[in-house]
């Protein structure tokens, strides 16, 4: 049996005051989950509290903002933003959302302000949200692995208990130093299947946003984010088809279906009859070309 994106083995009380979430455009980022779920967390009205100085954190030649040339001038420039804003639900209940491109420097003076922005907003739980690529099938429900600075504000069990090192990020940082000050943090890591990796993969944002439901009791309308993600489902299995991988596909399900029965101690198996990640690569190479084209058309 899958296991349910909202199972939960804890019972944890909604945090006594106001939440920040963060969702940050960067490392964490697979499938653009946390980006397309600060879209749905924003509201358009909301009330910006602190802004950061993206010039001391953003590179711009890494990460060239767009801007449109039209005829002889240039206009509509994407000035990347990094800012803490109060939105709030349908129901008028009030959250922080920082949203924005990933720090790619400073990150230790990133930390330090945000404790500050933290303290100061008598935030009582940052909740940071994020993506990575791994060995899953996109026809199973997205697995979520849960973490926090503390046991008790782990709300739901993880399936993935494995202990590796990884690249750190400044989301990963910023949960550290928090720790550090004994400040309530915890996040959700949504896994995506890594051929969808690169494009924007809408079920696993809103695997990130019932978790953040669940847990704060916000009422969100994701009517146009459903509807997204029976599109790029639709899009997805067009293309399988097309490109006959359901053969190698069905090897990823079982490789999935074992490990979460535990017969299989990782996503990461070695037995030759389930497919590697070049061979997953080589079988949707055109789905994420075709899906790069459209997204530029």
């Amino acid at each position: 049996m899958w296991p349910s994106r909202r199972e939960s083995d804890s019972t944890s009380p909604r945090p006594p005051g106001p939440v920040l979430i963060h969702a940050l455009d960067g490392f964490l980022t697979a499938g653009g989950a946390p980006r397309i779920a600060a879209e749905q967390l924003r509201s358009g009205h909301g009330e910006v509290v602190h802004t950061f100085d993206v010039d001391e954190l953003y590179d711009y030649r890494a990460r060239r903002p767009f801007i449109t040339f039209r005829e002889d001038h240039y206009q509509d420039y994407d000035e990347p933003r990094l800012e803490v804003v109060r939105e709030h639900d349908q129901e008028g209940t009030p959250y922080f959302l920082l949203s924005g491109p990933e720090p790619d420097f400073r990150w230790e003076a990133f930390a330090a302000e945000m404790l500050e922005v933290i303290e100061d907003l008598d935030v009582s739980l940052t909740l940071g949200l994020g993506a990575v690529p791994m060995g899953v099938p996109h026809t199973r429900p997205p697995m979520i692995t849960a973490h926090a600075t503390k046991p008790e504000l782990v709300d739901r069990k993880n399936l993935w208990q494995a202990e590796v090192r990884v690249p750190s990020s400044a989301q990963s940082l910023l949960e550290w130093r928090l720790a550090e000050h004994d400040v309530d943090a915890a996040g959700y890591v949504v896994h995506v299947p890594h051929y969808l990796a690169q494009v924007d993969y809408p079920q696993a944002a809103m695997a990130l946003l019932d978790a953040v439901t669940d847990r704060l009791g916000l009422v969100l309308d994701l009517e146009e984010l459903r509807a997204l993600q029976s599109e790029a489902a639709a899009q997805i299995e067009e293309q399988i088809a097309e490109q006959d991988g359901e053969g190698i596909l069905s090897g990823l399900e079982e490789q999935y279906d074992a490990f979460t029965r535990g017969a299989a101690q990782s996503l990461l198996a070695d037995d030759t009859s389930i497919p590697s990640g070049d061979e997953l690569a080589d079988q949707f190479e055109q789905f994420l070309a075709r899906q790069r084209k459209d997204d530029q058309d």
